[in-house]
């Protein structure tokens, strides 16, 4: 068995649909990778994933557009001709087995350069005496 796992932020909303009796819900994940080329400029590449997660309808409302996700499954890779271009295409596929909400929908919009968490300032530790030690 293969197993994938990535971290992502969701393509679009969840997109309900029955399957002989079980419900899949189904929705893109953005992956995100920046890297250095040759030249040493910084480049930025999206891989999308097409995600299909089964019976989980409790977790469904929470899968929105922009949403950060931790998913966890089995790929399958697909190959097909584009209809527009003619040319050969790839797909990635993955029948999830784990999903973790990273983030929310409102948390995603909330965070500005501006409200980044502070952190407060330690107090100075006391040194005991030598003499006093709890052993």
């Amino acid at each position: 068995m293969m197993k994938l796992q990535f971290i992502g932020h969701l393509g679009r909303d969840v997109v309900k649909k029955e399957v002989n009796g079980a419900t899949v819900f189904n929705f893109p994940v953005a992956v995100n990778e920046r890297f250095k080329n040759a030249q040493g400029i910084l480049e930025e590449r999206t891989t999308w994933v097409d995600c299909s997660l089964w019976d989980k309808a409790n977790v469904a409302p929470y899968l929105t557009q922009g949403v950060m996700v931790y998913v966890e499954g089995a790929p399958k890779l697909e190959a097909y001709v584009s209809t527009a271009t003619g040319a050969l295409c790839g797909a990635i596929r993955l029948r999830v087995f784990s999903l973790q909400l990273l983030s929310r929908k409102d948390e995603e919009k909330r965070k500005t350069p501006d409200a980044e968490m502070t952190v407060p300032e330690a107090e100075p530790v006391q040194e005991q005496p030598a003499d006093d030690l709890p052993f």
